[in-house]
């Protein structure tokens, strides 16, 4: 079987997020950029996958600029066998990801196509459904725990009441959520192999694909600052303190 797995660059979930002074945008400016986290949950769990013989090739893909190979290296260090570059310049509305996404999954024909269930940049939680979607395939959401039998997935969901379970027929795309698993540590043996494994570079043209309508951001603000908080001595200052601000 072929596991296909897409990765976004995002910037590192460690960096305390910087708005620009005109309100245009996130400062990015020499700020670390990463893989993001869910997209390495997934990556972790093609590669694992293929050390249990259930996977023959894992394939990872990118959707971005010049910069985005870097995220590509270091999928392709996790343990992907190759990976493909679609070399978008422009930011990319989860609706044309998912496009993008659903034109690679065509031309490779994967038995799997796993992602993270949302990236830490937007958090808008739609690529993987929107795919699942043009493909006319089953999708199987943040997944938690994930088992292949033959053509078919048993994932365990992550939902709001608890855990569920639920069986779908392969291909399908399953999004990874936080406790799928554990990321491996990349080591620098495996970081120096990456850098001669094949990357495919291709562009939207190349798989006709049309970019939708984008969203315009009129404006990004940073989060009001926190008020200062009080100390009560009693019980009775505290119940009166509440009170006072309508919160019982």
């Amino acid at each position: 079987m072929k596991v296909l797995v897409s990765v976004k660059r995002v910037v590192d979930y460690n960096v305390r997020i910087q708005v620009k002074g005109d309100g245009s945008g996130v400062n990015l400016d020499g700020v670390k950029m990463s893989m993001n986290p869910f997209d390495e949950i997934a990556m972790e769990e093609a590669v694992r996958l293929k050390e249990a013989g259930t996977a023959e090739e894992v394939i990872a893909v990118t959707i971005g600029g010049d910069k985005a190979e870097e995220q590509l290296r270091s999928a392709l260090a996790f343990g992907a066998d190759r990976a493909i570059h679609v070399k978008v310049n422009e930011e990319v509305s989860p609706l044309t990801a998912a496009r993008i996404l659903k034109a690679v999954f065509e031309k490779e024909q994967p038995g799997l196509f796993l992602m993270g269930k949302q990236a830490i940049d937007d958090d808008n939680n739609q690529t993987g459904q929107m795919t699942s979607a043009l493909l006319g395939i089953p999708q199987a959401t943040f997944a938690g725990e994930l088992k292949i039998d033959g053509n078919k997935a048993t994932v365990v969901r992550e939902v709001d009441a608890g855990l569920e379970t639920i069986e779908v027929d392969l291909p399908a795309v399953v999004t990874a959520d936080l406790r799928l698993n554990e990321p491996r540590y990349l080591k620098l043996p495996d970081i120096m192999k990456a850098k001669r494994k094949p990357v495919e570079t291709v562009s939207m043209a190349d798989l006709g694909v049309e970019a939708a309508p984008g969203l315009t951001v009129t404006k990004t603000s940073p989060p009001p600052a926190r008020a200062a908080g009080i100390k009560v001595k009693t019980v009775d200052e505290l119940v009166a303190a509440l009170k006072d601000k309508g919160l019982v």
